[in-house]
């Protein structure tokens, strides 16, 4: 019961408990690698599992802007580390800015940045949190600002020349020997015996362009600079990149390899639609032979489904890690709390419990599995590794569960039967479940203390008002955080039905009594007794160890009325639509109505809501004919109307009101063409490789031309150089948001309007995806002049579909091997994305000629 049990022993950090009760066994030796390339605990030779996440609070853009907005940065860290110990964490990894705590010799520099790592160390370490530590990351400290002029060896020389400069290598050895001999002062431990230190990672990511002889002398060098201070620990090695090298790694002096997985790509500046499950159906090491005859151990410094809003992804990827044969992982990067609200560290990643509940509980569960599922065992191929052991995984409802028995966590509402009620110990959740039902959007942790008695933390509720993963600021606010009284249900039999609630934590006045398990709850902990049960908070505290009071969460931060509404943008004719909308406002609010505007009257329906945050009407069915339907939503609050999508203050029917913008949706005919893919509509919204000579091209007042430049179809990957070719470009457009609408069933054919950008035919693949990752597709001849072509629906076969985003590191495969039972069927109200593929069908002798063609629209009839 490692929550329990690591809840009641260690994690309650809350009023930060007494050393002596939350630091681990002084007894802790060194892990060490066995024959086999398994870490193990020297002091019992049991097998190292761990997992957590990188956070970077001492370092870089988050010291400075704590600085900036004049927080105390220990108790900032403080209020994190709760939050690590509260979702399971018992690893932390970090690339140290080196170049902010070393000078151009490598002398390790006595700063601010060391200081507060050092104490970030401390607290972990009193919470059973072992670390991975990175002592060299060679990047600059600005980013995502300019890099300021640091004293470091790494601004001086650069990454590149770190690899190879003679002074750069010996500033980096006197480093590495200092840092591993750094005594910190919180522990009067220095690194090279800090017992919770797993392992050390001499560098972050040092893509190594050198010969075989060279990049293993490097190698060693720096190994030696590390044992030089009588260290055993197991020192890694980055060996995802440059993979062409993969022998001279493990024949060097290291333990062990790192890698990372970035499944979704980077960077692309939205969220990406669609289900992304085949991109993290396995992780494919090809070296795995080179690693295995080294008996080398391997860890996870980084990953992350970048640019994903989902929780469903972390899951998959920790059961194909421990596929793999992965003991340890970390996910990159946990966003400090105080800058969660505008995500700015790095905004192709969103990680924060306050903030990203979902998210956070499926790292939850990913430390689960890391914990219980066995190394190397195969869990099959997608999608019949979504069930395996006491977890499950699903796309459609975005839906994560560990279902043990003991423990049921989830990151979204679920119908799934808890194995056993009677002896869950542990609930920890988001939404509603078949023992917990909540109308609040925070996360919620209930903890069984005794019989008849549990521990219940209630978090705030976030809203995201804006698209985390853009041009971020600390001017732009991307989510808030509000504190509301929401309704709640727990249904546990030891508690019954009528259990008294008890406010614990500091200002927490609350008590109620529950009716057939029903109770409004503010943000909080609570104590949750049976009827009749009587317990002493402090004599139970003393018995557990902990403080029961405590709690930590961000306070709120609602400045103004906000509205989120995703409209559906396409339907057809006839069709039943509901308008969903969800809506925070420092104000109360009265009423909210939606407008539509037909000519210069206005139909007025008013939305109905659902707890604090949602609200939802039915369009009349008489407005829903062939056209465009316009409208906007109206809430009246204490302090006045404001009308969105703009948010601006009064309503249409003020004599100076300005605003005209308005939401949209397109209503088809039953018999109308749909358009899957328009240029110019759709086009920033493609997933793609980068290429140069990619870009839109206006051709009239109402189209635009998406056009695709190659000069080959394969380019050698210097990270992997020996990577077998595939002549193949293709690109993605997910449709399935803005067709949601809309009944595919009688469609018989796609209309391609494209062309061939040289003077010549050209062909090109066109594919149909399905949410279980299946395409469907056939070759198309492109010629010099625009043409419509068409493509019957009966004439689209099984194709291959490729991994896109392209994931990251790119020696993972290309194309997505699935496996199904039974026949592969279209069925095209299952089609989510189309797949564009060049390559498929090109003569061996033109594959790697220039290739370049026009796409326009396709559309389905």
């Amino acid at each position: 019961m490692r929550f329990n049990l690591k809840f009641s022993l260690l994690l309650m950090a809350l009023v930060f408990l007494v050393p002596d009760l939350m630091s681990q066994d002084v007894q802790q030796s060194d892990v060490y690698v066995d024959g086999d390339g398994i870490m193990r605990w020297g002091h019992n030779d049991m097998e190292v599992h761990g997992f957590g996440v990188n956070y970077s609070a001492p370092f870089a853009h988050a010291f400075r802007s704590a600085k900036k907005r004049g927080l105390d940065i220990k108790k900032e860290i403080d209020r994190d580390i709760y939050h690590f110990t509260r979702l399971g964490f018992d690893l932390y990894r970090l690339h140290v800015w080196d170049t902010e705590i070393s000078d151009e010799k490598g002398n390790l520099i006595q700063n601010e940045n060391l200081e507060t790592f050092d104490y970030l160390i401390q607290q972990l370490k009193e919470r059973d949190i072992n670390f991975v530590i990175t002592p060299i990351a060679y990047w600059g400290n600005g980013w995502p600002e300019p890099d300021e002029d640091t004293p470091g060896f790494s601004n001086k020389y650069g990454k590149e020349n770190s690899l190879t400069n003679p002074e750069a290598i010996k500033a980096q050895q006197n480093y590495l020997t200092q840092f591993m001999e750094h005594v910190n002062p919180f522990t009067g431990v220095a690194y090279k015996n800090e017992p919770n230190i797993i392992a050390i990672e001499v560098s972050n990511e040092p893509h190594h362009r050198g010969t075989p002889k060279e990049v293993k002398r490097f190698i060693n060098k720096m190994v030696a600079a590390i044992r030089k201070t009588g260290t055993k620990k197991p020192v890694f090695y980055n060996v995802s990149h440059s993979i062409q090298l993969a022998e001279t790694y493990f024949d060097s002096n290291i333990q062990g390899g790192t890698f990372q997985w970035y499944p979704t790509g980077l960077g692309f500046q939205q969220e990406l639609e669609g289900n992304l499950l085949p991109n993290v159906n396995d992780y494919d090491i090809p070296f795995e032979e080179v690693i295995k005859k080294n008996n080398a151990a391997k860890l996870v410094y980084e990953f992350d489904a970048a640019d994903v809003n989902k929780a469903y992804m972390y899951p998959a990827m920790a059961r194909s890690f421990r596929e793999a044969g992965i003991q340890i992982a970390t996910h990159f990067a946990y966003d400090p709390t105080f800058l969660a609200y505008a995500n700015t560290e790095y905004n192709t990643h969103y990680m924060n419990l306050n903030y990203i509940p979902h998210k956070a509980l499926a790292l939850m569960i990913a430390s689960e599995i890391f914990h219980n599922v066995e190394l190397g065992e195969d869990q099959g191929v997608y999608p019949e590794n979504l069930e395996f052991g006491d977890f499950k995984i699903a796309y459609e409802g975005d839906i994560a569960t560990y279902n043990s028995g003991k423990k049921f966590i989830y990151t979204n509402t679920n119908s799934i039967e808890p194995k056993s009620p009677g002896t869950i110990e542990e609930i920890a959740g988001h939404g509603n479940s078949r023992l917990v039902a909540y109308n609040g959007k925070g996360a919620y942790f209930l903890d069984k203390l005794e019989n008849g008695v549990w521990r219940l933390e209630v978090m705030p509720d976030p809203i995201l008002i804006d698209n985390p993963f853009g041009a971020n600021s600390l001017d732009k606010t991307v989510a808030v955080i509000k504190w509301a009284e929401n309704k709640m249900n727990i249904d546990l039999k030891d508690l019954g039905g009528n259990f008294q609630i008890i406010g614990l934590n500091e200002g927490n006045q609350n008590t109620a009594e529950a009716t057939e398990g029903s109770f409004p709850v503010r943000p909080g902990a609570y104590l949750l007794t049976a009827p009749n049960k009587e317990v002493d908070i402090q004599n139970l505290s003393n018995k557990l160890g902990v403080d029961l009071r405590g709690f930590e969460a961000q306070t709120e931060t609602v400045d103004k009325t906000y509205l989120v509404h995703k409209p559906v943008t396409a339907l057809t004719a006839g069709n039943n639509i509901e308008l969903n909308a969800t809506l925070v406002s420092n104000e109360n609010i009265e009423k909210v109505e939606v407008w539509f505007q037909n000519a210069n009257t206005y139909n007025s329906v008013e939305l109905m809501a659902s707890g604090n945050y949602d609200y939802s009407a039915q369009v009349p069915q008489e407005l829903l004919t062939e056209g465009i339907l316009k409208y906007r939503i109206i809430v009246t609050t204490s302090n006045g109307k404001f009308t969105f999508p703009e948010g601006v203050q009064g309503s249409p029917d003020d004599w100076d009101f300005h605003s005209s913008e308005t939401f949209s949706i397109r209503i088809y005919s039953e018999n109308s063409p749909i358009y899957l893919f328009s240029a110019s509509k759709d086009s920033d919204k493609v997933v793609r490789s980068w290429s140069p000579g990619n870009k839109i091209i206006p051709v009239n007042d109402t189209e635009d031309e998406f056009q695709i430049h190659l000069e080959q179809l394969f380019t050698k990957d210097p990270e992997n150089l020996n990577a077998r070719p595939v002549y193949d470009y293709s690109f993605r457009y997910n449709f399935a948001d803005k067709t949601k609408g809309i009944d595919f069933s009688d469609k018989k054919k796609l209309v391609l309007k494209a062309r061939n950008l040289q003077n010549e035919t050209g062909k090109l693949q066109v594919a149909l995806v399905m949410k279980n990752g299946a395409s469907f597709g056939k070759v198309v001849e492109l010629t010099p002049e625009i043409k419509e072509i068409e493509i019957k629906i009966e004439d689209l076969l099984p194709v291959k579909t490729v991994t896109l985003p392209r994931p990251y590191p790119g020696f993972l495969p290309y194309y997505f091997e699935h496996s199904y039972n039974g026949a592969l069927d279209l069925d095209l109200n299952q089609v989510e994305s189309v797949q564009f593929s060049i390559g498929p069908g090109i003569e061996q002798e033109k594959l790697q000629q220039s290739h370049s063609i026009g796409i326009r629209s396709l559309r389905l009839e």
